[in-house]
């Protein structure tokens, strides 16, 4: 399905329905993380380094935090959240809102009330490119939410945009019912036919971990669990036993 022109809010598209990822699937990556999840998806040929993972702007609002669930979209005119309301009440239990603005310093898109109904209603978390406020609440509330910016300025509630429709959200293109992981690394989006795959090489992973993880506990050098040793003497590089401005042997 082609991505929408989010320049035109000219007319609105609210789809009612969404066809999510298996929420045993959810559960499992949510015991990951996502550097795992980016580390499996980039060696199954999935992750070219951005096109799942959002950028280095993309922060959560508290630490500790860990969701994992399926999207519903939201996509929003410039200094409104309408759409992101309507996206709150089709959203489900265990559901991760993605909203999208153009203009993200425009109007907040999330503030106190919002998180208070979605906690109501169960839902993981929300991920917004675009202004987020209240946030001292939220974070007291519990409520999981990422953003791109923070802002308190006030939203409108009357403008078009779209609903459970394809979106790029920072740079990475997010279907409803795609798996949405977000840690304090940050937030990946894994394609739905996908999930089952990663999530499944996230696990493998993990374990590998755990099994370095004793090895470090009884004495190995990461370097060489790494594969760093091999890799650094494939390259031939020569080491000098001396410090850079000893001056030439001899010379002291």
């Amino acid at each position: 399905m082609a991505l929408p022109q989010h320049g035109a809010m000219h007319r609105s598209t609210v789809y009612l329905r969404v066809n999510r990822v298996d929420a045993d699937c959810c559960a499992r990556a949510r015991a990951t993380s996502v550097s795992d999840l980016h580390e499996a998806s980039f060696a199954l040929g999935i992750d070219d380094r951005r096109r799942t993972l959002m950028s280095h702007r993309m922060r959560p609002q508290q630490s500790g935090a860990r969701i994992a669930g399926p999207a519903v979209t939201a996509h929003v005119a410039p200094g409104d959240n309408l759409m992101m309301h309507r996206a709150l009440v089709l959203a489900q239990p265990g559901d991760v809102l993605v909203v999208v603005s153009d203009a993200p310093t425009s109007g907040a898109q999330w503030g106190d009330m919002a998180a208070r109904y979605a906690l109501k209603k169960g839902l993981a978390g929300i991920v917004v490119q675009g202004a987020v406020r209240d946030t001292d609440t939220v974070q007291a509330l519990g409520f999981a939410v990422w953003s791109t910016h923070v802002s308190p300025m006030h939203p409108d509630k009357s403008g078009h945009g779209s609903v459970n429709t394809p979106v790029v959200c920072d740079g990475v293109p997010v279907n409803p019912g795609d798996l949405v992981v977000a840690d304090g690394d940050g937030v990946i989006v894994i394609p739905r036919a996908q999930a089952a795959a990663v999530v499944a090489g996230a696990e493998a992973r993990l374990q590998r971990e755990d099994q370095l993880a004793l090895q470090v506990a009884a004495g190995a050098a990461v370097w060489d669990l790494s594969g760093a040793a091999a890799s650094y003497a494939r390259l031939g590089i020569d080491e000098i036993d001396a410090a850079f401005d000893d001056g030439p042997p001899g010379h002291g």
